[in-house]
């Protein structure tokens, strides 16, 4: 993997915000070079041992409700690009014509849906756009256009990189479908409140990239697909800052 030249950039790209972490991953030559190629050989291996899984799930989701067997939404990936993601389905056709962010006690999850989507194999069919290149093991999650429009300049930078399968914001936030059970208006609270959340810990993520810290992001999803929790670091870093800066204003007071 190799990062375009900084003025071949998307111009939504060509920012201050986003230089800063350009900058980083411009340093980060063999790193890139050695994520492509794990990334290319591991989800070849994998779709190969995977391929009865992949058939079993298949015909169980034709059997359980009408329409494909893959959900094949438009997500955006590395440099603002928009594509195709490969998901097993778990909705009912046309679930998207509603809200794009799903609730833990949604209607529109199907009986197969419900045990897909607890045992994360929906997933599993994105080993297709990690070996196509569209998506990397380690990234950040792909979000629809309707979410990326309202993208900071600095969140930007995140599409530095092919949009991942997995990352620490979603270990952190691997229940945000519970997070946002009873909400009047799931986007807005997914845009204002757990989007920034996320994205806290992408960005974090881009500043100290490296190959083997990828790696260790992936065995930290599965030991938490197994039950392990994960704190919350950078939020307790933010609390404890918070507190100190109070301290200082009252005690300058």
């Amino acid at each position: 993997m190799i990062l375009k030249k900084w003025d071949k950039l998307p111009p939504e790209m060509q920012t201050e915000e986003v230089r800063k972490y350009y900058d980083i991953l411009r340093k980060k030559s063999v790193s890139l070079f050695f994520k492509r190629v794990f990334d290319i050989v591991v989800s070849l291996i994998m779709l190969i041992i995977l391929s009865p899984v992949f058939l079993i799930l298949a015909i169980a989701i034709k059997i359980d409700s009408k329409g494909p067997v893959f959900y094949r939404q438009v997500r955006i990936t590395q440099y603002n690009k928009k594509f195709r993601i490969f998901k097993f389905r778990s909705m009912v056709q046309n679930a998207d014509r509603g809200s794009q962010v799903t609730v833990g006690n949604d209607s529109r999850i199907t009986r197969v849906g419900k045990l897909v989507r607890k045992c994360r194999l929906d997933e599993i069919s994105q080993l297709i756009d990690v070996f196509r290149g569209k998506m990397s093991f380690v990234g950040t999650r792909p979000e629809v256009p309707k979410y990326t429009e309202q993208y900071t300049p600095e969140m930007m930078a995140t599409l530095l990189l092919p949009a991942g399968v997995t990352s620490m914001a979603s270990i952190l936030y691997k229940d945000e479908d519970k997070l946002l059970d009873g909400a009047e208006d799931t986007d807005k609270v997914y845009v204002e409140k757990v989007l920034p959340a996320k994205m806290r810990y992408n960005l974090h993520e881009i500043e100290h990239f490296g190959f083997w810290r990828d790696i260790g992001t992936m065995f930290k999803t599965v030991f938490a697909v197994l039950g392990k929790e994960y704190p919350d670091t950078l939020a307790a870093d933010s609390d404890a800052e918070n507190k100190t800066e109070k301290q200082e204003v009252n005690a300058n007071d």
